[in-house]
């Protein structure tokens, strides 16, 4: 059992190296220019020395003042992230589909007000300046967590909508600290939906749910497949095709989460990763 152990570990291993050498690089400033990565943002003086920062972005066919209400009204019960609604929005009194159109309701909030991002999380209104940038904020008193959306004009009525997150972690917390490596992880996926989501909305072009609903699943289940695919090497024989369906299983399930895959071509690399962990179970588990 040590030496499956150790197999599992050195799986772990690489598939971390892997994450952290090429594609957390790639995750924490998808669509943002070097320029846009590297200048300051409001916000930034929250958390001048964070664990995680992360500047995202995208172009969107529409004005600072078409977006910016879009921006405003996002929140659970609200509108809304635009992102996986059947994560985000589980249990809203809003509805399930994050919202299409532009609420009245929800365009005059002012600083300090209750931004509430999940049935029992929420944070709050730090700063907001029409038509330029929002900051949400933690609830911690030293270095809280910070979420900026700022908008920038382009020439052609376009704009840059920019993300700027910045964090630091709890070490000595583990519930903390588990929550945290779970947004270490998946924060890109939520973050770049909303993105394409606000881009969407704004240019009268949005996802059906069930789009968003295959590529949800498809991150679900690769992730999966490779929890499965660790379980194998431990519960099989341990051989060389055993380990490397486990490996394997580690390079899609970093590939579809993180890489700019279309979701019918990441659907087709989890069907090959299941194909080959159903290859390497056939044989019986090892009796003791």
């Amino acid at each position: 059992m040590l030496t499956k152990i150790l197999a599992v570990l050195t799986v772990l291993l690489l598939v971390g190296i892997s994450y952290f050498a090429w594609f957390r690089p790639y995750q924490l400033n998808w669509g943002a220019t070097t320029a846009e990565v590297g200048q300051p943002m409001a916000g930034d003086e929250l958390n001048p020395d964070p664990s995680f920062r992360a500047t995202r972005a995208i172009t969107i066919a529409g004005t600072p003042e078409e977006v910016w209400p879009w921006l405003l009204q996002m929140g659970y019960g609200r509108a809304g992230f635009y992102g996986y609604d059947l994560l985000e929005n589980v249990g809203s009194s809003a509805g399930i589909r994050s919202a299409d159109e532009i609420l009245p309701e929800f365009q005059y909030f002012r600083e300090g007000d209750e931004v509430p991002i999940s049935a029992v999380v929420s944070m709050t209104f730090y700063a907001i300046e029409p038509h330029r940038h929002l900051i949400w904020v933690g609830s911690e008193e030293v270095e809280p967590g910070a979420f900026t959306w700022a908008l920038y004009p382009l020439g052609g009525s376009q704009s840059r909508l920019v993300s700027r997150i910045r964090w630091s972690y709890h070490w000595t917390s583990i519930s903390a600290f588990s929550l945290e490596l779970f947004t270490e992880l998946a924060d890109h996926i939520a973050v770049r939906k909303i993105l394409q989501g606000v881009k969407g909305r704004v240019e009268g072009n949005v996802e059906p749910m069930w789009v968003q609903n295959t590529e949800f699943f498809t991150f679900v289940g690769t992730f999966f497949t490779f929890a499965a695919a660790l379980l194998l090497i431990l519960l099989r024989r341990l051989t060389w095709q055993t380990w490397g369906a486990g490996l394997l299983a580690g390079a899609i399930w970093l590939t579809t989460w993180y890489a700019p895959l279309p979701t019918s071509l990441s659907i087709l690399l989890g069907l090959a990763t299941i194909g080959a962990l159903y290859l390497t179970s056939r044989k019986r588990p090892e009796v003791a």
